[in-house]
């Protein structure tokens, strides 16, 4: 029989003919619903950029009588004075030329695109193959799908603190507990790994190491990351490692990818042309697959595959242009980039650690230095934020205050303006701090003895 006429569709299930029931209203076999009630779900909800929460609470009326400086944002592009070389927008131009790149590519990215990242990042103690490449939409996504494959809610992930802010707002809206392990300033940023072990336990599905780390500027030397690595070899526990500004050393320091020293732990390491070829808006990250003795085994493969299809990979362009960026892009244009983040890093750490009441941190990479605040010394602002707020007031001067990162009494200075932007910032901000700077009781006494 044809299903429209004896009233069943195709799965079996019985339609209500409503001519053959005159009587029934059809309105009363839906649902009763009376008025409109649509509301943004829980995951929405759960969601929270901390940077963002913090920032827009802050009240920020800069100083009209002098021009901002904003040492808040963590992109190079912004001042226009770190442009990206010239063979890495002639690749751009020529993927485009070829009209080989306007189709969807594969989730994970086009196999050549995945192979010219695993050529590049290969090496005989951790090999790799295009296989064991997943490309995404900037490092951030590569962190949600690496965070998405290893955790269920629940579970907990272990997080760096200062550290930086995504990693929370990825797992708390996936319902996944975020436990903050502490670095320690005095010893260059370097992880308290007694600290760190204490919080793992029974529910704990990953360890997340930043290195070179945002917001610290800090680089871990490979002894540090040995011990990092028995840590988790000793609990079981893979690493997520965000490795987005490696290679984004000063001079005289080295940049030791995590993965090579593993011997039995397995790793997923994220990265991405952001920061190192300085084109954060291009959204180019990756997932580095390291399982070396087959723990991830193909689950974890199979699952990154999954997830990638969510939203069917990342940009084709950058994917046709990878291979020519990765492999042309002159050694001098990575050299120039770091010198001048190493040379304005000194002018900020010499300028500011002569400042009473203040503490930088001299960094090794990346684009940062954090700075400590004696808020004893200080008593006209509470906390970080007041201090950051009443900076910008007076002086025009926005810095991130720390509690972003869940560090307070501190703020981190970007270090990517131009230089003589970088030197009048430093100015003010000395300036700043001369005026509500107060002596504690006990060093007036000593000042008077």
């Amino acid at each position: 029989l044809n299903s429209a006429n004896n009233g069943m569709n195709g799965n079996g299930v019985h339609h209500v003919s409503v001519r053959a029931h005159v009587s029934v209203n059809p309105a009363k076999l839906k649902s009763h619903r009376q008025r409109w009630n649509v509301r943004p779900s829980e995951m929405s909800k759960k969601t929270l950029n901390p940077i963002r929460a913090i920032v827009d609470g802050m009240k920020l009326t800069p100083n009209p009588e002098k021009p901002m400086i904003a040492l808040s944002i963590g992109d190079p592009t912004v001042f226009g004075n770190l442009p990206t070389d010239d063979t890495v927008l002639q690749a751009m131009k020529e993927a485009i030329d070829s009209h080989k790149y306007n189709g969807y590519a594969p989730s994970v990215g086009y196999q050549k695109s995945r192979e010219a990242v695993s050529n590049f990042y290969s090496c005989p103690e951790a090999p790799l193959e295009g296989k064991d490449v997943i490309l995404t939409s900037g490092c951030s996504q590569a962190i949600e799908l690496a965070i998405s494959v290893l955790c269920n809610p629940g579970d907990n992930i272990l997080v760096p603190r200062p550290g930086f802010s995504l990693y929370k707002t990825l797992a708390v809206s996936m319902g996944i507990q975020v436990k903050h392990y502490n670095l320690l300033p005095e010893k260059s940023w370097e992880i308290d790994l007694q600290h760190l072990e204490s919080l793992i336990d029974d529910k704990t599905a990953c360890l997340i190491v930043n290195n070179p780390s945002n917001p610290c500027g800090s680089v871990f030397t490979k002894d540090h990351q040995h011990k990092i690595l028995a840590v988790a070899s000793r609990n079981c526990i893979p690493i997520l490692v965000d490795e987005i500004y490696g290679d984004m050393v000063f001079p005289g320091c080295d940049f030791q990818p995590l993965a090579p020293l593993s011997s039995d732990v397995p790793i997923l390491s994220c990265g991405g042309l952001a920061k190192r070829w300085l084109v954060p808006g291009w959204r180019m990250g990756w997932i580095l697959i390291h399982d070396r003795n087959d723990i991830f085994g193909t689950g974890i493969r199979e699952g990154l595959i999954k997830l990638s299809q969510r939203i069917l990979g990342p940009c084709t362009v950058v994917q046709g242009a990878l291979e020519s960026i990765l492999n042309d892009t002159p050694p001098e244009f990575y050299q120039g980039t770091i010198s001048f983040l190493k040379s304005n890093s000194e002018i900020c750490f010499s300028e500011l650690s002569t400042v009473p009441g203040l503490n930088p941190v001299m960094p090794t990479g990346a684009m940062y230095i954090m700075v400590g605040i004696e808020m004893e010394h200080f008593p006209d602002f509470q906390n970080d934020v007041e201090f950051t707020e009443r900076l910008v007031t007076e002086q025009s001067v926005f810095c991130l205050p720390a509690t972003a990162f869940e560090y307070p009494n501190f703020f981190r200075i970007v270090v990517t303006v131009p230089e003589e932007m970088m030197i009048e910032a430093c100015i003010r901000i000395r300036e700043f701090c001369a005026r509500h700077y107060r002596p504690r009781s006990q060093d007036s006494h000593e000042l008077d003895q």
